[in-house]
């Protein structure tokens, strides 16, 4: 099942500060906006920014995305597998497909696709 990529990407931002899903690939940008706002309290802004600044750089060394989560990101769309219960509303619980599973499902459905455009042929 297809998902919307959009609370994804926000995360991703939050927690490593890479703006993933476009072809250039923008660092903490939402940091540079803040510094040319305004420097209403700026000790106590440059303070934090500084912790926040190091807490990210920290995630992103030994983080590494896969090329297909980021193609897909590019798209807007991410594959997920969702289960739920009978009777369930309001609710979907499961996970983002990645590794060897998502290339299963990828060319599961690429094939689907080249079949489906052969036959209208």
């Amino acid at each position: 099942m297809d998902v919307d990529a959009a609370p994804f990407k926000q995360w991703y931002l939050q927690h490593y500060g890479v703006d993933i899903g476009r072809k250039n690939k923008t660092t903490a940008k939402k940091e540079t906006t803040e510094e040319t706002e305004g420097d209403d309290g700026a000790t106590e802004e440059e303070k934090k920014r500084n912790h926040v600044l190091r807490k990210l750089e920290k995630r992103q060394e030994d983080h590494k995305l896969d090329p297909l989560i980021e193609e897909q990101f590019g798209s807007g769309r991410l594959l997920a597998c969702i289960f739920s219960r009978s009777g369930q509303c309001g609710r979907a619980d499961g996970y983002i497909l990645e590794g060897k599973e998502l290339e299963f499902y990828m060319k599961k459905i690429q094939r689907k696709k080249g079949k489906g455009s052969a036959g209208a042929a």
